[in-house]
């Protein structure tokens, strides 16, 4: 398939570009993951939820947020605006202290952070509040920011972006020095940013340069997925990190206009994800062979049902299908979900880190996934979570 979007995205010329970018001047806005329906009912009522996304976007509006140019850790290429990063996982040989680093999996080695990939998630956090601060109380400051940090980041020539990930998680003696497909996982953070972009459009603050310049950005990071060596590579990864990279195209497609690349990959994608990744059990062997296995299993199952939220906006349901032998999404969270409130011991994997943390992550997409499903089946997990939930916007946009 990558190969057809490749052939299909190369033979675009200048003339339909240019003709592409007036149709869509007019900013005809529409979320693909988040719930306007919820969206708008977060308007009109009071709750710990809404409270806590005002405070964040409030508290944004003071901030100058850093660039891709702010950082003292350059890559390789010796360009500051290529974003760059270090494999977390990986460590110094004790055998071969000078020569090439050995996995750790699970274990991050904080002694080879890099600043990009932090500031890139200030940026997204920053225009994810301050773009539902807007939406919800119709204030243009917290739009005007927002937009603000979206042109440093992407059209300032001076601190803009290069629309690649060519430095993304490198490690020390292997590639020769260049990235691979495993640091696509750090600009997942985009599916929420667009999201937040399209409440964006909506405000006197974004104008038709916005639009034309972010649309041009991501027209070029989606080439940069179909056609480079390191794309490719994370689009045949067969975990995880392959479900999170036909996401972000996904999005990223329906974005800037190309509605035929996304509708090619949501229309293979149980074939390809769903019954490949999830045994008829529900396990996830792909996932339950790390170190952390419950929170990849639900890594992974967050992916999933985004992409279910982004076909549902095209007429396409993923959720209810199932192969033959009975693989279905239902199926991978029935498995993960007998584990909530239980002690970690009774979890038959490795789990090194954050148990808890875990679970209430598992309970959101238990939540998310029940609106899918012609009765709940899950709500007994969530029913606690659902109000209360004071330290993110989850449900206030599922």
């Amino acid at each position: 398939m990558i190969k057809d979007l490749e052939i299909h995205i190369m033979k675009k010329t200048v003339l339909s570009v240019f003709i592409f970018t007036l149709s869509i001047l007019s900013m005809q806005s529409q979320t693909r993951v988040w719930d306007m329906g919820k969206l708008n009912n977060a308007r009109n009522e009071k709750s710990i939820e809404k409270d806590y996304v005002l405070q964040q976007a409030h508290s944004f509006l003071t901030k100058d947020i850093p660039t891709i140019v702010d950082k003292d850790k350059i890559a390789p290429s010796g360009d500051k605006h290529d974003y760059f990063s270090c494999a977390p996982y990986w460590w110094p040989d004790p055998a071969n202290p000078t020569g090439p680093y050995i996995r750790k999996d699970g274990e991050t080695n904080r002694a080879v952070t890099t600043p990009d990939k932090k500031n890139l998630g200030t940026l997204t956090n920053s225009v994810v509040y301050l773009s539902l601060g807007y939406y919800l109380t119709s204030d243009e400051k917290y739009a005007t920011k927002a937009v603000e940090n979206l042109r440093a980041w992407f059209m300032n020539p001076e601190t803009k972006m290069n629309p690649n990930l060519n430095y993304g998680q490198t490690i020390y003696g292997h590639f020769g020095g260049k990235g691979r497909g495993a640091g696509m996982i750090e600009t997942y953070k985009f599916v929420d940013l667009l999201e937040g972009i399209e409440l964006l459009k909506k405000s006197t603050a974004f104008t038709k340069n916005d639009q034309q310049g972010l649309t041009n950005w991501f027209g070029e990071y989606l080439n940069w997925m179909l056609t480079s060596p390191i794309g490719k590579d994370e689009y045949k990864t067969k975990n995880n990190h392959g479900t999170a990279f036909e996401v972000q195209a996904t999005r990223i497609a329906l974005f800037v206009g190309k509605e035929d690349v996304a509708r090619k990959f949501i229309t293979e994608f149980a074939a390809r994800r769903i019954f490949t990744q999830i045994e008829p059990d529900g396990k996830q062997p792909f996932e339950l062979v790390r170190t952390k296995a419950l929170g990849y299993s639900t890594f992974n199952l967050t992916h999933l049902l985004d992409m279910c939220a982004i076909a549902k906006t095209l007429d396409i349901d993923l959720y209810p299908l199932k192969s033959a032998d009975g693989r279905s999404i239902s199926k991978g969270l029935e498995y993960v979900s007998q584990f909530i409130g239980k002690p970690q011991s009774n979890f038959p994997y490795k789990q090194i880190v954050d148990w808890d943390e875990v679970q209430d992550k598992l309970c959101l997409q238990l939540y998310r996934a029940d609106k899918y499903a012609s009765a709940p089946i899950f709500k007994k997990y969530y029913i606690n979570k659902q109000n209360g939930s004071k330290n993110d916007y989850n449900y206030i946009v599922f």
